[in-house]
C-alpha cells in the first residue's frame, strides 16, 4: 500500500509525470503591442514543461514560428533539432514554439531530451491543433509574421528551407 501511495504521489495531477527537457512557456504569454494571431484555431493548450498553464493559440504574438511534431514521426525526427537551431539563431527577434503532437509525453520528452531539444513546447495528445488547421500528417510548421497574420507550411524543412519560409512569412533573417 506504501507503494502504491508513493506512486500515486509521484504521478499527481498538478506535476508532470515526466521531467520536461523543454524551456517555460512564461514568455509565450508576455504582453506585447503586436496584434493577436489571425487564421489560427481557437485552441489552448498545456505547455509541456507544467508552468505558465494553458496557452491560447490565438493569444500568440509574431513573428512567430509553430513546429508540430512528434517522436514516432519520422521527418520531425530530423526537422525538431532544425528549429532548435532556429530558436537559438534567432532568439530576442523571433518566438519559436513546439508543439508535441499525438504523442506520448514520455516519449516526447526523452525524444527532445536526447536531441537538445529546449525550446518551449506545448503538449497536444489529442491534436487538437493539428485538426484544427486542416491537417492530417505531421510536421507542419505555422509562421505568424508581426501582424498576426498566419501561413502553414505542410512538409518537413531542412535548414535552408527554413530560413527561407521565416524570411518570407515573418520578415526575419536568419542565416541557415
Amino acid at each position: 500500500m506504501l507503494l502504491l501511495a508513493a506512486v500515486t504521489a509521484a504521478c499527481s495531477d498538478d506535476e508532470p509525470a515526466v521531467a520536461s527537457p523543454f524551456a517555460g512557456c512564461e514568455a509565450l504569454t508576455a504582453s506585447s503591442s503586436a496584434p493577436p494571431a489571425t487564421g489560427l484555431p481557437d485552441v489552448s493548450l498545456p505547455c509541456f514543461s507544467g508552468d505558465g498553464g494553458a496557452i491560447a493559440l490565438r493569444s500568440l504574438r509574431g513573428p512567430a514560428v509553430i513546429n508540430l511534431w512528434a517522436s514516432w514521426c519520422q521527418p520531425c525526427r530530423a526537422e525538431l533539432p532544425v528549429m532548435q537551431s532556429l530558436a537559438d539563431k534567432a532568439a530576442g527577434r523571433l518566438t519559436v514554439l513546439g508543439v508535441d503532437t499525438g504523442d506520448q509525453r514520455d516519449k516526447g520528452a526523452s525524444f527532445a531530451g536526447d536531441k537538445g531539444v529546449r525550446m518551449p513546447t506545448l503538449f497536444d495528445e489529442k491534436s487538437l491543433l493539428l485538426n484544427g488547421l486542416g491537417r492530417v500528417n505531421l510536421p507542419v510548421t505555422v509562421f505568424l509574421d508581426a501582424a498576426g497574420r498566419s501561413y502553414v507550411h505542410p512538409l518537413p524543412l531542412d535548414a535552408a528551407g527554413l530560413a527561407e519560409q521565416v524570411r518570407k512569412h515573418t520578415g526575419v533573417t536568419v542565416t541557415p
